[in-house]
């Protein structure tokens, strides 16, 4: 009887065990599913600057040039341009999107899309100044000493790891998401483009996917 008794009080020790672990295991993805929800949609297609109808959908587009917009901030990019886009359809049908789908025409010549991750080589953050006054002060009283002249010149200063990893981690955000989604959906996609964006005298999205075929031009 005894041994019935505590084989009883085992069990529901290892149940509650159990249903603490998976509710912790829950508490814990939540963050990770609210992290890959991308870019609030705007009310509506107008409110971008450029629209086009794509079979039973809308595409609306917004060049951002070399800056990257994100929710928390704005960041910027040298070596790539942005064009923030979103789809507008019915509430009940899905759209499977890929980013592969994408590319932009700049002054006649194509750029394929290319995932976020390429573009934080270059990726800066324009509220972050470099520490240099002091390295500034310590070059300068060595200059009036032995200083040696054959030292190479110190690196760059960079920037510290937590705040860049936020910033990576917003931009991976908004990025356009892949997959089947539920409209309206946004988010940025990332081009090669290295000149200013002055130069750009003519500007076109081209868009080839499960919705169609379009052609967006855009405004630089």
């Amino acid at each position: 009887m005894r041994a019935s008794v505590y084989l009883q009080i085992l069990g529901a020790a290892v149940l509650a065990a159990s249903l603490s672990l998976t509710a912790s295991a829950q508490a814990q993805d939540a963050p990770a599913k609210e992290a890959t929800k991308g870019l609030p949609p705007r009310a509506a297609p107008a409110d971008y600057q450029g629209q086009a109808k794509v079979g039973a959908f809308t595409l609306a587009a917004e060049f951002d040039a070399h800056g990257v917009s994100t929710p928390e901030a704005v960041y910027s990019n040298e070596d790539y341009v942005m064009v923030e886009v979103a789809f507008y359809g019915p509430a009940d049908k899905p759209l499977k999107l890929a980013q592969s789908e994408f590319s932009l025409r700049v002054n006649g010549k194509p750029a394929v899309a290319e995932p976020f991750a390429r573009t934080f080589g270059s990726l800066k953050d324009p509220s972050w100044e470099p520490p240099s006054s002091a390295s500034k002060a310590g070059k300068t009283s060595l200059g009036t000493g032995g200083d040696n002249q054959g030292d190479p010149p110190p690196s760059p200063p960079k920037m510290p790891f937590e705040m860049k990893r936020s910033m990576q981690q917003r931009v991976q955000k908004a990025e356009l998401p892949e997959g089947d989604r539920m409209l309206p959906v946004a988010g940025l996609l990332f081009f090669s483009f290295r000149g200013k964006a002055e130069s750009i005298r003519s500007l076109e999205l081209l868009y080839d996917g499960a919705a169609g075929k379009v052609a967006l031009p855009l405004h630089p």
